[in-house]
């Protein structure tokens, strides 16, 4: 796009006229950038009370395979007076290694795909070499 100024307009006026210009694109942006946070927000939203109910069955059904294991573990030393310390302490360790690899996925996870608005960023991304270009032509 390239704008040519009439000779009657005068600085003043296009410079305002640029400032006006400057604003609805700022404004548009930002409506952008709301819009796309507030449908992240409505999606969570939604699936909240489906989270709560998994995670208290999952929960409820680690706690019960944990103390089946435990129970297991302990059986395997009936003569050993530490087996439920052996029981307890084997099952622990077990989680935490699990678990450890679950927290090291995510983050993973998290740090490839990245939390900012993707499709603002990219939209942001273009008008800049846009308007780089404008400038370029301009000049």
């Amino acid at each position: 796009m390239n704008y040519e100024v009439p000779n009657d307009k005068n600085v003043v006026a296009l410079l305002s006229e640029m400032k006006e210009q400057l604003k609805e694109f700022v404004q548009t942006r930002f409506e952008m950038l709301k819009a796309e946070l507030e449908e992240k927000v409505r999606v969570a939203k939604a699936s909240a009370p489906l989270v709560i109910i998994g995670v208290v069955l999952l929960s409820t059904a680690y706690l019960l395979i944990t103390l089946a294991l435990v129970g297991l573990i302990a059986a395997a030393f009936p003569e050993n007076p530490f087996r439920w310390a052996i029981a307890f302490g084997s099952i622990g360790i077990l989680w935490a290694i699990i678990g450890a690899g679950a927290v090291y996925a995510a983050v993973r996870a998290i740090m490839s795909k990245g939390l900012a608005p993707r499709r603002t960023v990219e939209v942001l991304k273009a008008d800049k070499l846009w308007f780089q270009s404008e400038v370029k032509n301009q000049i």
